[in-house]
């Protein structure tokens, strides 16, 4: 599904999920690649809190990447790392990382490739910016692609009881306080 309201190709969107009220937007966008939480408000202020890299709202997301990724990858991401996006080269923040268990979380549909001769692994990664795929960018910067990515928290609030396709609604009060404002 696509974080947005428009018809891209043949991706569901935002509209066929629920009937949101015109005036809410998606704070942040998920690829159609990717998957998890995401705010969708038409508080502006909140809206600018969490994207200004600024800020420095963290955004976390459970990667599983190709490869049993090393010791030495999450010390190169928790540092920052070089890449490359719409043409540009820069260097990563600083980032959380740690090496996770595989979480128990729903199947992907599509389900992601596996390949019988080469392990995958997850990482839990907290980023402050939000470059377009950037997550996408940091692991394989370090040796170890992206395979699938997950958003679990923004800020403070982490909904890992959340499936696929769920919409809660929760207040602008609730969602400040886990944002920091």
């Amino acid at each position: 599904m696509l974080s947005q309201y428009t018809r891209e190709g043949d991706h569901a969107t935002l509209a066929e999920l629920f009937k949101f009220p015109r005036d809410v937007y998606p704070v942040g966008r998920l690829d159609s690649d990717s998957e998890g939480l995401l705010i969708i408000t038409n508080d502006k202020v909140l809206n600018n809190r969490i994207l200004n890299p600024d800020k420095k709202v963290e955004k976390t997301y459970w990667a599983q990447v190709d490869g049993a990724i090393t010791s030495d990858a999450v010390e190169r991401l928790q540092r920052g790392v070089e890449i490359r996006t719409k043409g540009q080269t820069f260097t990563t923040q600083p980032a959380k990382c740690q090496i996770i268990d595989a979480p128990d979380i729903a199947e992907r549909v599509p389900p992601v490739r596996f390949r019988k001769n080469i392990p995958t692994s997850w990482i839990e990664l907290s980023i402050t910016e939000g470059k377009n795929r950037q997550v996408r960018h940091m692991t394989a910067a370090v040796g170890f692609p992206t395979l699938r990515l997950v958003r679990v928290g923004i800020g403070k609030m982490k909904r890992l009881d959340l499936f696929p396709g769920d919409v809660v609604e929760i207040t602008g009060i609730e969602i400040k306080k886990a944002i920091g404002i």
